[in-house]
């Protein structure tokens, strides 16, 4: 019983990376499947079996899944368009995949018990880092030197490089950096502030007295707070993606 509430009075305890079962080490690595693996690998087993199920569906009248499905690829296809014009729907399936892998990630965070694999910062940096690598890699392979007119936009008096061009590589360096803070920080945030309005809940039922009085109101936070949160998750999501197709963008047309 005692470990019982001091897991719900732990705010921290959800984030605890646990393992399932033990795998051979591999060059001195622990390989082991974890919760966050394994969640992980559930967000990708749904994002699979959700536009499979879709696509297979090929109705006149689409159903509702259908429907869902089809609308998502629009609003990501018509991001891309938006931010990186015709020419970015190359990355299409990339920045597909990659919403679609965040938002499922961010919404099995919300169900009880589960794991927010996008509230370890390890797992955002990753993400983060895959997609400037392919802005960098993409950007010299299309580019050449030009590339690198990115850090110097044109138009702008020489002496003005002379500060333009540090705050631009600086501005670039950190890109990485944001995008992966930016999901990481708000999910963790959103988590704790649910798992402490929950603790309160739950504290003032069992100390009796003011705490009855108190449990409600930390009940009606919670409930507000968990709506905020799925918003929250969608909300992400987008960022993200959209931050990508902006990225991407630099690389297609550095000189602008």
């Amino acid at each position: 019983m005692n470990l019982f509430f001091h897991k719900v009075a732990d705010p921290m305890h959800q984030f605890e990376v646990q393992k399932w079962f033990e795998l051979p080490p591999v060059f001195g690595y622990d390989i082991s499947f974890t919760n966050a693996a394994g969640f992980m690998l559930l967000g990708v087993v749904l994002c699979i079996a959700f536009f499979g199920y879709a696509a297979s569906r090929g109705k006149i009248v689409p159903n509702r899944l259908q429907s869902m499905g089809e609308i998502g690829y629009g609003f990501v296809a018509d991001m891309i368009r938006g931010t990186a014009g015709e020419e970015g729907l190359r990355f299409f399936p990339f920045v597909f995949t990659l919403f679609f892998f965040i938002l499922f990630a961010n919404m099995i965070g919300m169900v009880p018990y589960a794991f927010t694999t996008t509230s370890h910062v390890i797992v955002t940096g990753a993400l983060a880092m895959l997609v400037i690598g392919i802005v960098i890699v993409f950007g010299l392979w299309k580019n050449g030197l030009k590339f690198f007119k990115l850090f110097a936009p044109s138009g702008a008096p020489w002496y003005i490089y002379i500060l333009l061009i540090p705050i631009e590589i600086i501005s670039f360096v950190a890109r990485p950096l944001t995008l992966a803070l930016r999901l990481f920080a708000n999910m963790l945030a959103g988590h704790i502030m649910l798992k402490l309005f929950a603790g309160f809940a739950v504290t003032g039922i069992t100390a009796g007295g003011i705490g009855l009085a108190v449990a409600p109101l930390a009940f009606g936070m919670g409930v507000a707070l968990n709506a905020l949160e799925f918003l929250v998750a969608g909300l992400q999501a987008y960022v993200f993606a959209i931050l990508t197709c902006v990225y991407l963008n630099d690389a297609l047309h550095p000189a602008h």
